[in-house]
């Protein structure tokens, strides 16, 4: 398969990456906080035929003087929008935490709209979303949201000597964390295509016992895969993640890469 044009798309995605005669997209949304740039430690381990292209959401990195939408709903209406001319060719969708929750509610507008279906959703480190939230950090205060931060792997405590840029982090994660901590459905809604779920096996924020109620979002295959780690687990150890999502993914039917 020939190398479609790249989209002209660089707001919404930050440091692609393509490896060889690309056939497959890898489009990967980050956790509560993080920019695109929370992808950077996959960059060497990204397998011939792939391209990584991570998303900047609003409000961090790049895009750090636009706001962040108010509820889930307008940001995943504005992510379809910001990420509709990548779907030219066959691409994956993979979130990992508010994430997840993204890359999930992605495929359901993509469907809904008639879009070119990705190839697979991969949802790692996030509750199914007609279950109740595993936390309710957002209104906690700057002291135990950052112990909390820093115990599940979402801030490194080297960062706690540049006082001004965590309490700018923190502004993005405690709106994130509200955001995603208010996502819920009344019931499973399945996705048309294949769903994969990964979890971290000491995850302390989205415990491996909640994961299973995912395969009710399944309308067809569904696969869950725990990698050893807490909630930080993908990247933690890149080199393992992105093996083991390569390996599921060659089980996919119809998959190119």
């Amino acid at each position: 398969m020939s190398v479609s044009t790249r989209p002209q798309n660089e707001r919404w995605i930050v440091g692609r990456m393509a490896v060889g005669t690309v056939r497959t997209r890898l489009i990967c949304v980050p956790q509560s906080g993080a920019g695109a740039g929370a992808f950077a430690g996959w960059r060497k381990h990204i397998p011939q035929g792939y391209e990584l292209a991570p998303v900047e959401l609003p409000g961090r990195g790049t895009r750090e003087a636009e706001p962040m939408p108010a509820d889930f709903g307008t940001l995943a209406d504005r992510l379809l929008t910001g990420l509709t001319p990548e779907f030219g060719m066959p691409y994956v969708l993979f979130g990992h935490s508010f994430g997840g929750a993204l890359v999930y509610e992605l495929s359901r507008r993509i469907e809904d709209r008639g879009l070119p279906a990705p190839v697979a959703t991969v949802v790692s480190g996030f509750r199914a979303p007609h279950t109740p939230p595993t936390t309710a950090m957002y209104e906690a205060s700057d002291e135990e949201l950052l112990d909390w931060l820093i115990r599940n792997g979402g801030m490194p405590e080297e960062l706690l000597a540049y006082k001004a840029f965590v309490r700018q982090i923190m502004g993005y994660i405690r709106t994130d964390l509200r955001i995603a901590e208010s996502y819920s459905l009344d019931e499973p809604a399945p996705l048309p295509g294949p769903l994969h779920v990964f979890g971290g096996t000491d995850d302390q924020v989205t415990p491996p016992g909640r994961l299973p109620e995912w395969r009710a979002c399944a309308g067809s295959d569904f696969s869950l895969t725990l990698l050893p780690g807490g909630h930080n687990y993908p990247h933690a150890d890149p080199a393992t993640m992105v093996a083991a999502l390569m390996n599921v993914l060659a089980s996919t039917p119809s998959h190119t890469g």
